[in-house]
């Protein structure tokens, strides 16, 4: 028997940071590498609009590589910058404005996580003698497996995510969201744990190690404008550490969130791995709903919505993730705990999820696999 669920609030229109939306559903960002040279092709448009068609009101893009040498972790994940890639997000935008959606592409920049030896598109050798940059050359804590960036290296790769920015807009982005999150760069400027630093990028306290993120806030906000829509990715886990803690009281996240804001954020999108988890002892409230609460800004949930398995778990396991009740996220959206909620994996693998959903019939979506992973569906 099909299975139904009040899901309806999850589709009524909603308006974030000036930004009117069609639902309160989200695309969370999923890099796949289906951009072969760094360039979104006619295919990657068709996926995207066919999640907008099903009803996800905005779409925050895979992880596109900011104007810098060594922003990249893969060759086929796309690019922000270069005629080629332009013309192809522009398509992009095209085709998810005519299925009535809107979208903003993630800027990223992976920092020391990069892998070595990449085959770029662009001036091979200036790109390998770029090597890998970070704060003070930590990858993990206690390993040091470099150098930290000079100033002239800040402040370029800071120049890098404002020209990104400035094309997002000229391409008919509705926003832009920065990747703040899960040990890539401006996270590891943001973690103790790889900001040794004593100059004016580190220091002891997360509101001091906050310099970099503000000011590459502050760059895309003066290149882009008062009213382009900055969303900010943040997390307290990261790739590299699933325990880590980048805050570990209210107190602290809100130095950090409220910097943000006084730097042009809009709206903050609070990645967990699990969303129903509470993030600070003493308190129901995850992520987003203390971002909320501490900023008065909109946020994004994320993490696991709708599944049985958290991303490690069913990346590196061949069983489905399946799909579980949505009660529990639709009891903390209507209370206001968060005003959109994302959804990465099971949007992944059914591109009609949100149609599905919302008509009721769970029992007739997709399960998520790591085929999911390899093909454009």
């Amino acid at each position: 028997m099909e299975h139904r669920e009040d899901a309806r609030s999850l589709f009524q229109p909603a308006t974030v940071a000036a930004l009117h939306l069609g639902s309160r559903l989200v695309m969370a960002p999923m890099t796949r590498c289906f951009s072969p040279g760094g360039v979104p092709g006619p295919d990657v448009a068709a996926y995207y609009r066919r999640r907008a068609e099903a009803g996800v009101g905005l779409i925050v893009t895979e992880g596109t590589w900011i104007p810098h040498p060594a922003a990249s972790n893969e060759t086929s994940a796309p690019r922000f910058y270069g005629d080629d890639a332009l013309s192809g997000w522009r398509g992009v935008v095209n085709e998810v404005h005519a299925a009535d959606g809107k979208i903003f592409p993630q800027l990223w920049h992976v920092g020391l996580v990069r892998k070595r030896k990449l085959e770029f598109l662009y001036d091979n050798a200036a790109d390998e003698a770029a090597g890998r940059v970070s704060p003070s050359g930590y990858v993990l804590p206690g390993e040091k497996v470099g150098e930290g960036c000079a100033d002239h290296e800040i402040e370029g790769i800071i120049a890098a995510y404002a020209t990104a920015a400035r094309s997002a807009k000229g391409l008919g982005f509705d926003g832009v969201e920065l990747h703040g999150a899960h040990g890539y760069l401006i996270d590891q400027f943001l973690w103790g744990e790889t900001n040794h630093r004593t100059d004016r990028w580190g220091g002891l306290t997360l509101g001091e190690r906050a310099a970099f993120a503000v000011e590459v806030v502050r760059a895309c906000r003066a290149a882009a404008g008062p009213d382009f829509p900055i969303s900010f990715r943040f997390s307290q886990w990261k790739l590299q550490d699933y325990s880590a803690k980048l805050a570990q009281t209210p107190q602290e996240l809100e130095t950090l969130l409220g910097a943000l804001v006084d730097a042009g954020v809009d709206i903050f999108h609070a990645s967990q791995r699990r969303y129903w988890e509470p993030v600070f002892a003493g308190s129901e409230l995850n992520l987003a709903s203390w971002s909320k609460k501490l900023t008065g800004k909109p946020s994004i949930t994320v993490g696991s919505v709708g599944l049985d398995q958290t991303f490690d778990t069913s990346f590196v396991s061949s069983a489905d993730a399946r799909v579980t009740s949505l009660e529990g996220l639709m009891t903390m959206l209507d209370r206001g705990d968060f005003d959109l909620a994302a959804v990465g994996r099971a949007l992944l693998a059914d591109a009609k999820w949100g149609a599905k959903v919302r008509a009721g019939a769970l029992e007739s979506l997709r399960p998520y696999n790591r085929s999911a992973m390899t093909t454009l569906s």
